[in-house]
């Protein structure tokens, strides 16, 4: 049966548009692959995040800035439909600092951001006392923070669960282990099929495979200029609460676990954890919050991310065939909202449609 739309990719960005489609009336159908495909959706630190985001584009901050606005209707919108409750708390994150002229450096770059923002960055630095205040589990060798007021985080597995359920509950064919090996154009009609031999026709398709766009991407006239980005992370046992908001070095999550992380390697598509790294992340941990060298881990994992070169979202039409999107991004969570709520329009190229030429595959072209 035709749909459509075909979308290739059923992690949160691939879902969270699925879901947007399916809200505005469309017919979707999602192809997924298998539980050994790379999946940054069950990898992720699950944050809400803008601060740093942007400051060499500031397209990109006002997206983000743009995204964490509609998180909270979002969420409600997501609990209403499925029944969970993706835990998002957004009363603002850490950059947390150890040094205070990183600090200060950090500082200016986000005050030139915000003047390029016409003032609409809401930060402020707290000193270490002002920091103790907020964080009493904070250590001696914290020089300060920026705290920024639009940034949270959620439950990163409860979004995907969510997602998932209210997709098929609004009427979505959710295929998985079913992995698209071509593509067909023809007579305004794609032909999706997969390595089993299966062939799923639709009007439109939106190619959200992450990693998987490498390969596939081309064969829709895509350059897919993406790579894969180790981050490794760390899971504590469940505690009394000890982190009122989230870093980039850690967060308490809603069931009580703390969550370390914050590792970039560039290791091609080697997914393993490394003692070097877990032991390094557990390190800054316990320097920013001394009270977590008391505290068991109990689990650990590394992931691959998705990069662009320049870590913006990739949005782009195809030239040689219209009708196909590339959407895909480091910040698949953050964006979940904008994918959900603003790209279905750009898709369909209505009149409230984003501009999103900044972040199209032309910018590669230079």
């Amino acid at each position: 049966m035709e749909t459509e739309y075909t979308v290739v990719g059923g992690g949160v960005v691939g879902l969270a548009v699925a879901w947007g489609l399916l809200k505005r009336g469309r017919s979707v159908r999602v192809l997924d692959g298998d539980d050994g495909s790379f999946r940054a959706s069950r990898g992720n630190f699950g944050l809400v995040w803008v601060q740093s985001k942007g400051l060499d584009e500031p397209a990109y901050a006002r997206w983000s800035k743009r995204a964490a606005a509609a998180w909270r209707d979002f969420a409600d919108e997501l609990e209403d439909g499925s029944g969970i409750d993706v835990a998002l708390v957004q009363d603002g994150g850490y950059d947390i600092h150890f040094d205070d002229q990183t600090l200060a450096d950090t500082v200016e770059k986000y005050e030139r951001l915000k003047a390029k923002l016409d003032g609409d960055y809401p930060f402020e630095v707290l000193g270490a006392n002002a920091l103790r205040n907020e964080e009493p589990a904070i250590g001696p060798s914290v020089k300060g923070a920026i705290l920024h007021h639009e940034d949270g985080h959620v439950n990163p597995l409860k979004l995907l669960k969510a997602l998932a359920f209210d997709v098929r509950r609004l009427g979505a064919e959710v295929l998985t282990g079913r992995e698209v090996s071509a593509f067909e154009h023809s007579g305004g009609e794609f032909r999706a099929s997969t390595e089993g031999g299966e062939v799923f026709a639709s009007e439109k398709v939106v190619l959200a495979a992450g990693l998987g766009a490498i390969q596939l991407g081309p064969l829709l006239g895509f350059k897919a200029p993406i790579s894969p980005l180790r981050g490794q992370v760390l899971v504590t046992e469940k505690i009394p609460r000890l982190i009122n908001r989230p870093s980039l070095i850690a967060r308490q999550v809603d069931e009580g676990g703390v969550q370390i992380g914050d590792s970039k390697e560039n290791v091609g598509f080697n997914d393993q954890e490394t003692l070097a790294t877990s032991a390094k992340i557990a390190a800054r941990a316990v320097r920013a919050f001394p009270d977590l060298a008391k505290v068991k881990l109990v689990r650990s994992w590394g992931a691959l991310r998705i990069m662009s070169p320049d870590g913006l979202p990739i949005y782009q039409q195809s030239k040689t065939m219209p009708g196909a999107f590339l959407v895909t991004c480091h910040s698949g969570v953050t964006l979940a909202s904008s994918h959900g709520r603003f790209l279905p329009d750009w898709f369909e190229q209505a009149q409230e449609a984003p501009d999103l030429h900044v972040f199209s595959e032309d910018r590669f072209d230079v």
